[in-house]
């Protein structure tokens, strides 16, 4: 019997074969990269992707973060060869067999370049002048401080009398639900219509002026509600006997 060690057979050396695939492919990534780059400067997106057809096939360039992320050839004959991409590189044969069509790519790409020349031309940058909003934001925080600094006092009130760190205060004015949320004496929220209302007063930011002209005129219904509340309680008080 012949032992593979008795064998004398020379194998082929594949080194120069993916030393040049690999510096083939390192040109293709650089040049492939600039018109990644192109792409996403021109849609104006740190991802996507573009394809440009030729006579042969069509080349898919995706890209993220503004940098290449691959490079597909798909022939018209069928199948698919990832020129560049994040997993292992294609085999020589495929790879040779794209590259004959990468010139054509290129001429593709700077068609769609080229074609996209003067397309802003005649776009009137002569905008209307735009209004300030200064003064409704200044007379929107004026009510909603004004409707801060009464429930900050109800909900100071709540505090000493129910000495829980704690609680809400809830009413309805007109059928709709206010809803005085507290942290102790603080407010944490004043919310009109339920889970999915208007919040007038939060952590979050101020409301819309909208929402204040709707509901600043109903917010002394919520404080009568209150003060009927608290009256209750001290009624509550006065009856009851030791």
């Amino acid at each position: 019997m012949t032992h593979l060690s008795e064998l004398d057979l020379d194998t082929a050396d594949v080194s120069a074969l993916t030393d040049r695939r690999e510096a083939v492919l390192a040109a293709v990534r650089e040049h492939a990269g600039r018109i990644a780059c192109g792409v996403a400067r021109i849609e104006g997106g740190s991802y996507g992707r573009r394809a440009f057809s030729t006579d042969r096939g069509e080349w898919t360039v995706k890209y993220e973060a503004g940098e290449l992320e691959f490079l597909l050839y798909e022939p018209r004959g069928g199948g698919e060869t990832y020129v560049v991409s994040t997993q292992s590189p294609a085999d020589p044969e495929s790879l040779a067999r794209a590259l004959e069509d990468y010139g054509a790519f290129v001429a593709a790409y700077n068609d769609y370049v080229d074609s996209l020349e003067g397309v802003l031309d005649g776009v009137d940058s002569g905008f209307p002048a735009i209004e300030s909003a200064e003064s409704i934001v200044a007379e929107r925080d004026r009510i909603v401080d004004r409707i801060e600094s009464c429930c900050g006092r109800m909900a100071g009130e709540l505090h000493r009398h129910e000495g829980s760190d704690y609680g809400t205060f809830t009413a309805r004015v007109d059928g709709t639900r206010w809803e005085l949320k507290r942290e102790r004496d603080a407010v944490s929220y004043l919310r009109v219509g339920g889970s999915g209302g208007v919040y007038l007063l939060s952590q979050y930011g101020p409301p819309a002026a909208t929402d204040v002209r709707e509901y600043a005129p109903r917010f002394g219904g919520f404080v009568s509600a209150y003060n009927d509340h608290v009256s209750g309680l001290a009624l509550d008080i006065e009856q009851t006997e030791l």
